[in-house]
């Protein structure tokens, strides 16, 4: 199957109350993984690139095209996502570069400067079909938006949505970036409002430190795409700890990053299947 657009899978989902993967492309294993992943699920996923992610290769590029090339050879319905691009030029370059969706993420700035930048990446997208995500916030940093006590205010979503033209928006519903532990506490009324007084798909962000029942009520109560980065990250490191554990002659690479791999394709299609296992609660 060829890439597939994001808007695609997202609409889709969206119609039956059911939620997509978003995970986060760390390397070429992980790309590797969440592909085949979806395979095995037999669902749609959503490779995300973020910002840090492609500074820590060094260049945008290089693992640019070998996600795509990866999206692209899969059997599944795969999307590619550019994820918290906080530089606008990088949110135009993923357009051009045929990604099919971008999140810019201008949540530190106030409210009318946000709304342009916004807009701004909103318009090249439109030159190619690509989805625009973005996120509502104004203090500081890119936890700053999901940090503890942080909500994202129904009426002023539906105004920035309504003034930037975006096609998804992130919300700050209870969740923050980073966690290793699974335990917050989703604000699901809020959820719902949301859902109620936006046209777009909503989008949760942190998802690691939510656990699984939460996650899939926060679908039933209007969630579409699912973010998860760290709760992935851990399997991986942690798979390749104990094949070293047991294997401390190994010196080949390839060995340990192979069992990293496969607790991530393993955990990746698990949280496919659970996301997209929910119903739209009634009323």
């Amino acid at each position: 199957m060829t890439l597939t657009p994001t808007r695609t899978i997202l609409d889709a989902a969206r119609a039956v109350g059911r939620g997509v993967g978003a995970f986060n492309v760390v390397h070429v294993e992980t790309a590797e993984a969440l592909a085949g992943a979806a395979e095995d699920a037999g669902l749609p996923v959503i490779l995300q690139l973020s910002e840090n992610g492609i500074r820590y290769h060094g260049a945008f590029e290089p693992i640019a095209a070998a996600t795509l090339a990866i999206a692209d050879a899969s059997s599944a319905a795969v999307a590619v996502h550019l994820d918290h691009a906080e530089d606008p030029e990088l949110a135009l370059r993923a357009i051009d570069r045929g990604f099919g969706s971008v999140m810019y993420d201008g949540s530190t700035l106030g409210f009318a400067d946000n709304v342009a930048t916004t807009r701004r990446v909103v318009a090249h997208a439109r030159t190619t079909g690509a989805l625009v995500e973005a996120e509502l916030g104004e203090i500081g940093g890119k936890d700053g938006a999901h940090a503890p006590g942080v909500r994202t205010d129904p009426d002023e979503a539906a105004r920035f949505v309504a003034d930037t033209g975006v096609d998804a928006l992130a919300v700050a519903v209870g969740s923050s970036h980073a966690m290793t532990e699974r335990t917050a506490s989703l604000d699901l009324a809020l959820i719902a409002r949301l859902a109620r007084a936006l046209p777009v798909p909503l989008v949760l962000h942190g998802s690691s430190g939510v656990a699984d029942e939460m996650i899939v009520r926060g679908i039933r109560a209007g969630l579409t795409k699912v973010n998860v980065s760290t709760h992935l990250n851990a399997r991986f490191t942690g798979a390749i700890r104990e094949y070293l554990t047991a294997h401390p002659e190994v010196v080949d690479s390839r060995k340990y990053v192979a069992a990293g791999r496969e607790a991530v394709r393993l955990e990746a299609a698990r949280l496919l299947a659970l996301f997209a296992s929910t119903e739209k609660e009634s009323g």
